[in-house]
């Protein structure tokens, strides 16, 4: 009886590891103004948030001396923390003066491999300020695509940004597709109407991601505008915001590491 007993729990625990080996757990983090003003101290608080996930996608890599730089710090750094991590930083993106930016991916590699480095969507570059960064990833021999974008301002029009993009994934993407990043637009807006009647999914609802200067009636966090949405042949498992602040007494140095707070994305490959 007592054999059976272990015999049933250790096939139990099993299934349960295979399962968990299945799935990929995925950061996208608007980073603000990352490069050299991250001291050492703030990127082992960084590392320190996203250590447990599989795939980092940064947004906001300074594009000058400094951004290319503090992602390898980073990547460093979670090297000592008991995984082996590579990483792979964007071009800077052909962009109006002074809203040049890097995009940037880090990974753990013993369970997520690239076959190229990624690449800037040039074709997108008329039509969206920085355009999207691109990388296929694979898991064992299952491919999936991840685009890292960051929208210009709420006040600039960032709705013909995403029309723009939303039609080139129309055209021109096909395997399963995530598009992580800081669209600063909510959502619940119209603007992303054709994504989700193409059956795309957005990991969070209604949850605001965006840092406050300071707290109002314990209140700390402002617009609902960094999401990752996921293709039909995606399946999450769980999503959410992870929020480091959790307390207003926290904000100011919580500001120090970025004013918009990470979304996380555990999924499946159907």
């Amino acid at each position: 009886m007592l054999r059976r007993l272990v015999l049933s729990i250790l096939i139990f625990f099993h299934f349960v590891t295979f399962a968990q080996n299945d799935e990929i757990k995925l950061v996208s983090w608007n980073i603000k103004d990352f490069g050299k003003t991250k001291n050492n101290e703030e990127l082992n608080k960084i590392a320190e948030i996203i250590k447990d996930t599989d795939i980092l996608a940064i947004q906001e890599v300074v594009a000058g001396f400094g951004g290319a730089q503090a992602v390898a710090k980073l990547t460093d750094i979670l090297n000592r923390k008991g995984s082996k991590w590579d990483y792979v930083i964007s071009n800077p993106t052909n962009s109006p003066k002074y809203v040049s930016e890097r995009y940037a991916f880090i990974w753990k590699t013993h369970r997520i491999k690239i076959k190229n480095r990624g690449w800037l969507v040039s074709g997108l570059d008329t039509s969206i300020d920085r355009e999207p960064f691109l990388l296929n990833f694979y898991l064992d021999s299952k491919q999936f695509t991840v685009i890292n974008f960051h929208s210009r301002p709420y006040n600039k029009d960032p709705e013909s940004e995403i029309k723009a993009l939303t039609r080139f994934v129309i055209d021109s993407l096909k395997t399963p597709l995530i598009i992580a990043g800081d669209f600063n637009v909510d959502e619940k807006m119209p603007v992303f109407n054709t994504l989700k009647k193409l059956g795309y999914q957005t990991t969070i609802t209604g949850q605001k991601t965006t840092l406050k200067w300071t707290c109002e009636g314990n209140q700390y966090l402002n617009h609902p505008i960094d999401n990752i949405f996921y293709s039909k042949d995606i399946f999450k498992v769980e999503g959410k915001v992870i929020d480091f602040v959790r307390f207003c007494e926290e904000l100011e140095n919580a500001r120090k590491l970025s004013d918009h707070l990470p979304i996380f994305l555990r999924f499946k490959l159907q």
